[in-house]
């Protein structure tokens, strides 16, 4: 995924730092902030700097390493795993280094969590790349990323459900939206199934089949007793509750919905998807080889066998709650991260209800 050099966080929505009439007047802050975010699938990172009611991002990378490959079978970290992990993670450390970032916070999440060899993993990442490395629960995990994404909920809605399909987890959060500044977590729940594991539980054959449909029947099973416990159900048939999505399944759908020639964030973070429309895209996902979803510029390689057991997941999510739409955000853990640092040094970001995507088809 590519973002641009320079971006620009305020009030809910990401600009163009060359979009001269978006700037507030405000001058950069000196000091910039960075966070790892190292999950079962990929390794992301974000710097950037407090900018009036925002922050401008100067620098991101992220890059599939797959450091849960295996670990559904094996229970530990694969060496060839850990070896692509620690070449991205010293990319990273570069990058904060060269930028000279005052607070650095790098987490990992499921592949740590399950692994056997998890805590001598950060303990290699500590001496060759040089990072503190730690790994967070998954209910911390789940509160960075609301941190991060509730600039895009909608204040008009008393109720939210945000998911996050992970590579070895997923994620829902059921949220109480009536303080738009200060939404509050009424429950959570961590399901151990993510598009890495599922794909290698279900030997690859995750397409619309019969492991699909075992793998829409396995989710909807492990949400059924967070549904019922919260009510949800019916708060839904009251239409009280939207509905928010952050993982590479729902932004890769978000980008075949719109048809890009290539994935654009501005296009996809805000972007209000409907089910039907998800539904349709799953479907013609179905129809496609491996070979042709791997040509396609919003799948790419490194995605293809992963995207329909993610599809699954997203499907299961969907029955359960028919909200009807979601709001799809390229956004969670690292801009979690990026606020409660900044919060450290008394800078507190001001936040918005959903402003919609920045880009128009």
């Amino acid at each position: 995924m590519v973002l641009l050099s320079e971006t620009l966080i305020v009030t809910g929505k990401i600009m163009d730092q060359t979009a001269k009439t978006a700037e507030p007047p405000h001058a950069p802050h000196p000091h910039a902030y960075a966070a790892i975010d190292l999950g079962t699938n990929n390794c992301r990172m974000l710097v950037a700097r407090p900018y009036g009611d925002g922050f401008r991002v100067v620098d991101s990378f992220s890059r599939i390493v797959r450091l849960g490959e295996g670990i559904a079978a094996e229970g530990r970290l694969s060496e060839a795993a850990i070896k692509r992990t620690l070449n991205a993670l010293k990319v990273c450390n570069a990058k904060i280094k060269s930028i000279g970032a005052k607070r650095v916070r790098s987490i990992a999440t499921e592949a740590c969590r399950r692994a056997e060899n998890g805590p001598s993993f950060l303990k290699r990442v500590k001496i060759e790349a040089e990072l503190d490395l730690e790994t967070i629960s998954a209910e911390e995990e789940a509160n960075l990323t609301l941190a991060g994404c509730s600039p895009l909920l909608n204040k008009d809605r008393p109720n939210a459900l945000v998911f996050d399909i992970g590579g070895g987890s997923t994620e829902v959060l059921w949220i109480d939206t009536s303080n738009p500044l200060a939404p509050k977590t009424l429950d959570v729940i961590s399901l151990p199934h993510g598009v890495v594991t599922l794909t290698e539980s279900f030997q690859g054959g995750t397409g619309y089949g019969e492991s699909y449909g075992e793998i829409v029947t396995l989710i909807d099973q492990g949400l059924r007793d967070f549904d019922h416990r919260n009510g949800i159900a019916q708060a839904v048939t009251n239409g009280s509750v939207q509905m928010l999505g952050t993982s590479g399944t729902v932004t890769t759908l978000g980008a075949l919905h719109l048809n890009l020639s290539r994935y654009d964030r501005s296009c996809i973070d805000g972007l209000d998807l409907r089910f039907d429309h998800i539904q349709a895209i799953i479907q013609h996902l179905s129809t496609l080889s491996s070979s042709q979803r791997m040509q396609n510029p919003c799948i790419g390689p490194k995605r293809s066998d992963l995207i329909m057991s993610g599809c699954a997941v997203l499907e299961a999510i969907c029955k359960r709650w028919p909200v009807g739409s979601l709001v799809v955000a390229d956004r969670g853990i690292r801009e979690g991260i990026l606020l409660s640092l900044m919060a450290m040094d008394g800078i507190h970001i001001q936040r918005s209800p959903h402003e919609g995507s920045g880009c128009h088809t």
